[in-house]
């Protein structure tokens, strides 16, 4: 068997991140429940974790396998490494091979700014954003809401924030100032800003939330362990906090859980994506707003499925 292996290039050429965010919020509209996933298996090794994904969903399923190693960065290597394995649904017939770091750094801006677009293009004026973080997935989110705002609100200004300014190198298609972590110029980015990414391997949250804007955007994609945060617990009580699963955000999110161990947050008032996405809960537009996702195996799933489809549309445009 033959499989073929679809690389980093080809996947960001075939799938842009506006389309990945519409194929996000297509499949929750079209009816997949995030509930329905499978749990994230985590298995420890020398060096680090192996993380399984498994879904299914539609036409297919598949299993996303990544390695989490800490030491790798000071190694100049990714902290996270992945594959993805595509199958036919009906055949369990292996259809392709994905370079799964690629797809992750696709899939994670795309859900979250699915989750947060009905509230985002209720904005009046350009965006200002506020990033911790200046690496794939830092740049990704930019580039992501950059995609798709196209043509409805500019990003009047982005600032990253990070603990050593000197290293970064942003690209042009994400390009902003870079300050470095607990400067003043930090804290006016972040009390000035629309949005707020959190993309970081931090433990502790980032920043005070008190700075914020009452009508704030946070998104926390960092962490998917119980006992680590990017964001304090009085944020957690403030804001309209979305989740991508509520039973996944009580496994996974340290951010909410350990808001709700604290006192600061109901385990009832957590909003599950789905329903802002398909428009059954309206987020005040005037209240704070946190996205907290851990990453699910069916957003992989999504993601591969709509590669190989963009793949296979190609081939039969060439073909004709």
């Amino acid at each position: 068997m033959q499989l073929e292996f679809i690389t980093e290039p080809v996947i960001l050429q075939l799938l842009t991140p506006a389309r990945a965010t519409a194929a996000i919020t297509d499949a929750l509209v079209s009816g997949l429940d995030p509930a329905s996933d499978t749990a994230r298996g985590v298995l420890p090794l020398s060096a680090g974790q192996f993380l399984i994904m498994p879904a299914e969903a539609a036409s297919h399923a598949g299993v996303k396998v990544a390695t989490v190693a800490p030491d790798n960065p000071n190694r100049g290597l990714a902290r996270i490494q992945a594959l993805y394995l595509l199958f036919d649904a009906a055949t369990l017939t292996p259809q392709a091979v994905l370079d799964g770091t690629a797809l992750t750094t696709l899939r994670t801006p795309a859900v979250s700014i699915a989750a947060i677009l009905p509230v985002l293009t209720q904005r009046s004026t350009p965006l200002k954003l506020a990033v911790f973080g200046a690496g794939q997935q830092g740049v990704g989110h930019v580039e992501t809401i950059s995609g798709v705002m196209e043509g409805q609100r500019k990003i009047d200004s982005v600032t990253y924030i990070v603990r050593n300014p000197q290293r970064v190198n942003v690209p042009p298609s994400a390009a902003g100032e870079v300050v470095a972590l607990g400067s003043p110029a930090a804290a006016s980015a972040v009390a000035a800003a629309d949005v707020v990414v959190c993309a970081t391997s931090a433990s502790e949250p980032l920043f005070d939330s008190d700075v914020l804007r009452p009508d704030a955007i946070v998104v926390a994609v960092g962490s998917h362990e119980p006992h680590v945060r990017e964001v304090d617990a009085a944020l957690c009580g403030r804001a309209q906090v979305v989740v991508e699963d509520v039973s996944a955000a009580l496994r996974e999110s340290g951010d909410v859980i350990l808001a709700i161990e604290e006192g600061t947050l109901d385990q009832a008032d957590l909003i599950p994506m789905k329903e802002v996405v398909r428009g059954n809960i309206a987020l005040d537009p005037q209240r704070l707003v946190l996205f907290k996702s851990s990453g699910m195996s069916w957003e992989d799933l999504v993601i591969a499925r709509a590669v190989v489809q963009a793949a296979e549309s190609n081939i039969l445009t060439q073909q004709r």
